[in-house]
């Protein structure tokens, strides 16, 4: 049965908060917030915070940015693209970082259709090294001169991990990578995870596919002229509970030295839901605002501590909307919980044979002897339900 899918927006805004801690004196951040603006008739985004009197960091219309209300302290700091309303890239660049920088940032749309907050990212500023950390530092360096095992010994004191945090169901996140030095043309780009793995390979003036670890193939993607610009930051689309690790951006020169290294910790969250064991049923929640085309299939799965468990189990107490492509809604709701549903649930939404959505939820049946949070995620998974328009 063909299916028409008509996407209205003003039914599901997403709202997903993000963190990002940086050190004072960077010379920018990006704050993300997409939205398909080009839906609305004359929008208008505001970035605010609610700690601030007045709260307006940048605000945006059609005809170019209006500043009017903008609070001092982000006078000349802020920045959007000029098409951001025609693209619904609505992200903020806040440029020379500053400790009161910290806080929470709203980003919200106006319209005459109403208004929407869309997005909260949480910014974390702080002072790039104590001052017994300087001292040491230059300690160090004159003890070089005589060994040079002893600044590597001490080395991790003065490496600067940097740290983002997402909820699990968004569809992108950025780890930043950015420097103002100027690289050579011939200078190669790496990615690589805590494991060893390659993320992302970029050389010879363009990316590497082949290079990459299987796990993160179709899933990456970097700017381009990344070497020009010195932004060297590396999208990963649909970010998985499983990929919170620690990222490593490192550039080589063609004789193979290192020109720049940088870390960045990557925690992805899983919302956690609670339900009192003998409920009439519990909701998964998981909203997306990625185009959903007709062939999208959509699945649920648990991976249950009992691998041995039959889907049959759900077929009669699981359910999800019927216009979820419409929608965008692909929560599930399950009847009747019992303590051995608690666990972690996984859905996934993919169109030829691409993942477009992603989301694992921890659901936990009150009443229940062991800890499920202990549980091996590696168990092999059980479907729940599948459900494809064709």
């Amino acid at each position: 049965m063909k299916m028409l899918v008509v996407f209205v927006i003003l039914v599901h805004v997403s709202q997903h908060a993000s963190a990002v801690e940086l050190y004072e004196g960077e010379p920018f951040v990006l704050l993300p917030c997409e939205f398909p603006t080009f839906e609305l008739g004359g929008p208008s985004v505001v970035w605010s915070r609610s700690d601030l009197s007045p709260p307006t960091v940048h605000q945006r219309q059609l005809r170019g940015d209006e500043l009017k209300e903008q609070n001092q302290r982000y006078s000349g700091r802020t920045s959007m693209k000029t098409d951001a309303l025609e693209t619904g890239d609505l992200s903020l660049k806040l440029t020379d970082l500053q400790l009161s920088d910290s806080g929470t940032y709203t980003c919200s749309i106006r319209s005459s259709r109403g208004a929407w907050r869309l997005r909260d990212v949480q910014l974390q500023v702080k002072e790039p090294f104590p001052s017994w950390a300087t001292a040491l530092l230059v300690l160090l360096g004159l003890v070089l001169v005589v060994s040079g095992g002893l600044l590597f010994h001490f080395r991790h004191y003065f490496t600067s991990v940097y740290k983002v945090e997402v909820d699990s169901g968004v569809e992108s996140v950025q780890l930043l990578c950015k420097t103002t030095v100027h690289l050579p043309g011939d200078a190669e780009v790496e990615w690589k995870d805590r494991e060893n793995r390659k993320v992302h390979v970029y050389q010879s003036g363009s990316d590497q596919p082949g290079e990459q670890d299987q796990l993160y193939r179709e899933r990456t993607k970097m700017k381009r002229n990344l070497l020009r610009i010195g932004d060297l930051s590396l999208t990963l689309k649909h970010p998985r509970d499983k990929d919170t690790n620690t990222y490593t951006c490192t550039v080589y020169s063609r004789e193979g030295n290192i020109l720049m290294k940088k870390e960045m910790l990557l925690t992805v969250r899983v919302p956690q839901v609670e339900v009192e064991k003998g409920a009439e049923s519990v909701r998964l929640p998981f909203k997306t605002t990625a185009h959903l085309p007709e062939d999208t299939e959509v699945e649920w799965w648990h991976s249950s501590a009992n691998p041995d468990k039959e889907d049959q189990d759900y077929r009669e107490r699981a359910k999800m909307k019927a216009d979820l492509l419409r929608t965008g809604d692909l929560s599930l709701t399950l009847d009747q919980p019992t303590e051995r549903d608690s666990g972690r649930y996984s859905c996934v939404a993919r169109s030829k044979g691409n993942i477009i959505g992603w989301k694992t939820v921890l659901l936990i049946v009150k009443g229940k002897l062991q800890d499920i949070r202990n549980r091996s995620s590696s168990a092999d998974p059980t479907p729940l339900m599948a459900d494809q328009s064709v």
